[in-house]
């Protein structure tokens, strides 16, 4: 006898019915939300109070669906503040379970409230001592009877045709568990260098960096004084593999005073002044340069050089002094699409 299971070729249908049929679903789904947004858990207050004293961390844990809206639940936690990690609640029940401590509290989702490897594993964590936030629709079930609190969002229809499938409660879960995450982060006032210090890689943890992550240290730069001559300068920035075109200038106090680029080099060659290579290079250079203090965002630095169509941007110290340089090649995925 085969096993496969025979679906039936949908009926045809109008562009109009199918966009009907998910304009329900979101009409459906956005009206539990509003409920939700009126009848926000008495718990929640509770809830935030126990995880601000945690010592441990916040485990979250959840079968199916819901597992799956916990692991989202347990990122956002970890991404803002507050160390957590998700705990499969069957692999708990073969030795996962040691990742728990005492010290720890977790949340627990399921739309029922009785999930079997849920309930099972009540009797353990209690063992454990572990402190229990309840994710769920009813305050009747085992799950919330067995926690110190109950975050309930109520039984309501789920948007699929059937009434089966998650979508309803996971919407409501999702919700609920961001409303939770961000009340956190803004009571540990979560900054956006906290932020970035959890987001390191790619675009956006560049822009929430600071210079001084990013900027190509002083070591990698040319640098020399103002009162030396153009050839003087290239001679000896010649010695070393060095990364920078442009070169940074300064005064005999270490303050930075100008810049001299590849291209200003080229000017004075062009203009078939031979003299000029040997005038002080503080009399050809680029006075007043645009700047960028140590340990402002890279968002700034970025701006500023798409602002004045510049390609380099040294980054410079409380007194002036050269630190490093930002180059247009490093922060050139950074630019703002929009003006």
């Amino acid at each position: 006898m085969s096993n496969v299971i025979k679906i039936k070729t949908p009926a045809k249908v109008t562009q109009f019915e199918i966009l009907k049929m998910a304009s329900d679903v979101i009409k459906q789904e956005s009206q539990a939300l509003s409920r939700l947004s009126k009848t926000v858990p008495d718990g929640l207050s509770d809830a935030v109070d126990m995880i601000l004293n945690c010592k441990g961390s916040v485990i979250v844990a959840g079968m199916g669906k819901a597992g799956l809206i916990g692991q989202k639940i347990s990122a956002s936690l970890a991404s803002t503040g507050t160390r957590s990690h998700f705990l499969h609640p069957a692999e708990a029940l073969h030795g996962d379970l040691g990742r728990v401590g005492s010290e720890d509290v977790i949340l627990m989702l399921s739309n029922s409230g009785e999930t079997e490897e849920i309930v099972t594993l009540l009797p353990s964590l209690q063992k454990l001592g572990v402190k229990i936030i309840a994710m769920t629709s009813q305050l009747s079930c085992t799950l919330a009877r067995n926690s110190s609190v109950a975050l309930d969002y109520g039984k309501l229809p789920e948007a699929c045709g059937l009434g089966l499938a998650p979508t309803t409660s996971t919407i409501m879960m999702m919700a609920l568990g961001d409303a939770l995450v961000l009340t956190l982060a803004n009571l540990r006032q979560f900054r956006a260098i906290d932020f970035a210090k959890f987001h390191p890689g790619g675009s956006l943890g560049r822009k929430l960096s600071l210079v001084n992550d990013i900027m190509r240290p002083i070591e990698q730069c040319r640098v020399a004084k103002e009162s030396k001559t153009v050839r003087e300068v290239y001679v000896e920035s010649a010695n070393g593999h060095r990364r920078v075109g442009v070169i940074l200038l300064t005064n005999d106090a270490g303050k930075l005073t100008g810049l001299f680029t590849d291209s200003d080099l080229g000017r004075l060659l062009e203009s078939g002044d031979d003299s000029g290579l040997s005038k002080p290079i503080g009399e050809v250079m680029t006075r007043k340069p645009f700047t960028v203090r140590s340990k402002s965002k890279t968002q700034v630095a970025v701006e500023t050089l798409a602002a004045q169509n510049i390609s380099e941007l040294p980054v410079v110290n409380a007194s002036g002094c050269p630190i490093g340089i930002l180059d247009i090649t490093d922060v050139v995925n950074l630019f703002p699409v929009e003006k």
